[in-house]
């Protein structure tokens, strides 16, 4: 960024909730937040009713020569007119995240998936319906692929800085021959700590032993604590995706004064309507005392109280042997 750096600079701002921040957080939000621009899945398959992951996410399982179309919802509730860029883009799951392609990046999922229309011109508080179409190939080769349907607003601000606002629906989609490939995890262990401030934490490894991705929250109680204690119930700091064949950690911060225990730890696993449970006896680690210690004055000299002291000690020598010597001379 040499030359006018005003001009070549692009500031890219990706909203993004349990993946997009301005995503409603319920699939069954009439707008997006205030003053934002905001998206949102209409439809959803009458097999996944129940599926929380569906009413938000588009998740699927596709014969290779299948077409699907599924409805978003794009709403704008800023205060100005907003033109709206509508795409799909790649995305995979790096790391427990589900992380987009930069820019516009495709793979073979963004191939098959097309959106009715590409550019929309929405007013202030205005929202608008647009179909999306996959179709898988005849040809394509089974496995799980993941992309994002993206709504994109560039703007101008003074000093010709650019601003990209986009919100996006995650896209999983899996392909193969007869049925859906079944999901399944399973928690490993529970682990108490603290953390560096003293506050206790727990921490669940999670492994996925199904065929289809993960978005794997926890609710996590404690019951049978010290005194017939309870703690909770206490959610994930944040979701976890994972792959088949991967596994994770979930982390949950806990009251800061709960006692160390022991207690009996209770662990619900889900994703969407899959679930796997735990429980376990943990016990907080005991926080050290510290000890007490007096800092020194900046003048403070460590050697000057031994000097003192045996300033002290030399004087009173000297006052027993002159007092010696003294009664000595008198007797003589």
């Amino acid at each position: 960024m040499t030359g006018n750096i005003g001009r070549a600079f692009l500031l890219v701002l990706l909203l993004l909730p349990g993946f997009f921040a301005s995503t409603p957080a319920h699939a069954d939000s009439d707008t997006a937040p205030e003053g934002m621009l905001g998206v949102r899945l209409l439809d959803v398959p009458t097999a996944r009713t129940d599926d929380p992951r569906a009413r938000t996410y588009i998740v699927d399982h596709l014969a290779p020569g299948t077409t699907i179309r599924r409805r978003i919802e794009i709403s704008n509730t800023t205060p100005a007119p907003a033109a709206v860029a509508v795409y799909e883009a790649a995305a995979s799951i790096n790391d427990g995240v589900f992380t987009p392609a930069a820019g516009r990046d495709g793979n073979d999922l963004t191939h098959w998936t097309s959106v009715e229309e590409t550019s929309l011109e929405l007013a202030s508080n205005q929202a608008r319906a647009v179909t999306v179409t996959i179709t898988v190939p005849s040809d394509a080769a089974a496995g799980e692929h993941y992309g994002v349907v993206w709504a994109e607003v560039r703007s101008t601000s003074p000093g010709t800085v650019t601003v990209v606002n986009r919100v996006g629906i995650r896209v999983y989609l899996s392909v193969g021959a007869g049925g859906e490939p079944p999901s399944a995890m399973h928690v490993d262990s529970l682990t108490a700590a603290r953390s560096q401030d003293g506050r206790p934490t727990v921490t669940a490894q999670v492994s996925n032993t199904g065929r289809r991705a993960l978005d794997i929250a926890g609710r996590l109680t404690l019951t049978a604590g010290p005194g017939g204690l309870s703690g909770g119930p206490y959610d994930t700091v944040k979701a976890l995706t994972i792959r088949p064949g991967q596994n994770g950690t979930i982390e949950f911060v806990l009251s800061a004064g709960l006692p160390d225990g022991p207690w009996t730890a209770h662990l619900d696993a889900t994703s969407g309507t899959t679930i796997a449970s735990q429980d376990n006896t943990i016990t907080f680690p005991t926080v050290p005392l510290l000890p007490t210690t007096l800092e020194p004055s900046p003048d403070f000299t460590p050697w000057l109280p031994y000097a003192l002291v045996t300033s002290v000690l030399i004087l009173v020598g000297i006052l027993a042997l002159t007092r010696a010597t003294a009664r000595k001379n008198t007797k003589a």
